[in-house]
Order: structure tokens, then sequence, then C-alpha cells
């Protein structure tokens, strides 16, 4: 027997989203390069259009530490899981932590570029 009932992730309420969370999500290379990737985005973004450096289960892996930890949602449409970032929440619990990592991540990435 199928089910037509939608698939649905885990994800932390507001409240439950802690800084230390958000910053260990954050400090992984490939999870700061997913988020800018997510976050310059002008829709969500299906999992399959990360071209990523790491095998296929841990970009699993990746994306459950973003979501798990409040920074991004994921939710089905169809087959394809999508990601958005979580700008509203983590705007409204931590003003400016978000832009000012993506700008951070920006500047390095210029830095490194011309290096």
């Amino acid at each position: 027997m199928t089910s037509n009932a939608p698939r649905v992730l885990a994800h932390p309420a507001r409240e439950e989203i802690r800084v230390e969370g958000v910053l260990h999500a954050l400090s992984d290379p490939v999870r700061l390069r997913i988020v800018r990737q997510l976050a310059g985005a002008s829709d969500d973004l299906a999992c399959s259009r990360f071209d990523l450096p790491v095998s296929k289960s841990t970009t699993t892996h990746h994306f459950r530490v973003l979501r798990e930890n409040g920074v991004i949602t994921q939710f089905y449409r169809g087959t394809a899981k999508l990601s958005c970032v979580r700008t509203e929440d983590l705007d409204a619990l931590f003003p400016g932590l978000l832009d000012s990592v993506l700008g951070a991540a920006e500047l390095q990435s210029a830095r490194v570029d011309e290096a």
C-alpha cells in the first residue's frame, strides 16, 4: 500500500535555534558554500543543483547539519528535496549574523581568488 502523505523533515522551531549551533553549521567550508549559494538564489534549490567536492552521502550529511541547526529549511516537492535559508528566523534571533558571515565569506573568497 502506498501513502499519499507528504514526507516531512524535522526542523527546529525558531525558539530552539541556538547561536552556537548556527555557528557550528556555518564553520565548515562546504556548508558555508551551500548557504552562500542558497542565499544568492532567487528560488529554492534542489540538492542536485549543488556541485560539491564531496560524496553524495557527505553532501546529505552537510544538508542535515544545516537543517538540524536551523540554518536552512528543506522540503519535498515531488521527488526533489528543496532547500532555502531561514533568513527571517536567523535575522530575528541574531540580527546581522547571517549577513556578516556571508559578507565575510565573500571578502575571503575575493581575497583568495586574488592570491
